[in-house]
């Protein structure tokens, strides 16, 4: 598709586990389920988290029960938190300090995961209207990525992440408006690929021409979207939990994020744009 650019390549979103304190596996609570095989409460270590931070069966987490972990990305908070907000002091030498580290991490998680997807809209070129307000929330963003603890913890995040999505909707109408062609025909296809939010839990979708479709927030738990054409569609804060992607071609499609291929399944046949890899679990 002319126009979009399919270069997304910052290490600085991307986690850094060497330069952690393990967070993930600390901060964040989970549940007996098909995801984690035990329980664990927030701010306890994960039984599996070894001395030097590192996870004890990285290499057999889904042999293990724990496949939830595979699919979690910090998008680079973790070594923000650990490296920068706490100066390179760990949990472990300052406990006095753990219960804000904790805290303070799943704020920067979200500032983190807002730069991801500002960072994919400056490089949409039919969306080029809107990039000095886009790169204006991009500085903010990371302007409030630098603060201390206390007013990380103090920070109205939610806020923020609405003003930073009312942007991210209107870079989406823009794309896919180019994508669709002339605005009439798009006003007609809206009304069959206007998808936002949609329960879509095992939906049978094969072969679907979803091409500039809305699927944001769309529950596609289980939908078999072997060989659908999701081009340029809006993916963001779609669940694609075991979600069937065999054949699927998602080059170009916008705000899709590596968390949401890592719970999904697919092949050597599933197309995707640069910057997103393969999960090692895919056939």
């Amino acid at each position: 598709m002319a126009g979009v650019n399919d270069q997304r390549d910052d290490r600085a979103l991307r986690a850094d586990c060497g330069s952690c304190f393990g967070l993930c596996c600390v901060a964040l609570p989970f549940s007996a389920s098909a995801d984690f095989a035990v329980d664990k409460d927030a701010g306890k270590p994960c039984s599996n988290l070894q001395t030097d931070f590192r996870c004890g069966i990285h290499t057999r987490l889904r042999q293990s029960g724990f496949p939830g972990c595979t699919v979690y990305d910090c998008f680079g908070a973790g070594q923000k938190v650990s490296q920068v907000t706490f100066g390179g002091t760990d949990w472990r030498q300052a406990p006095e300090a753990a219960s804000q580290m904790f805290a303070v991490f799943p704020v920067v998680r979200q500032l983190h995961e807002l730069l991801v997807y500002l960072t994919e809209a400056l490089s949409l070129h039919p969306a080029r209207a809107l990039h000095a307000e886009l790169r204006r929330l991009l500085e903010e963003t990371e302007r409030l990525t630098g603060l201390g603890p206390d007013a990380l913890e103090k920070l109205d995040v939610a806020t923020h992440r609405q003003d930073v999505n009312v942007l991210l909707l209107r870079t989406s109408e823009l794309v896919r408006a180019e994508a669709a062609g002339k605005m009439k025909d798009r006003r007609k296809k809206d009304r069959k690929k206007d998808r936002r939010g949609a329960d879509l839990v095992g939906a049978r979708l094969r072969g679907a021409d979803l091409r500039g479709a809305d699927l944001r927030g769309a529950y596609l738990i289980a939908a078999d979207l072997t060989g659908a054409d999701l081009r340029l569609a809006d993916l963001i804060g779609a669940d694609l939990r075991d979600a069937n992607l065999t054949g699927a071609d998602l080059t170009g499609s916008i705000f899709l994020t590596q968390p949401q291929l890592n719970a999904a399944k697919g092949d050597l046949s599933t197309r995707l744009s640069l910057g997103l890899t393969r999960p090692a679990h895919w056939s």
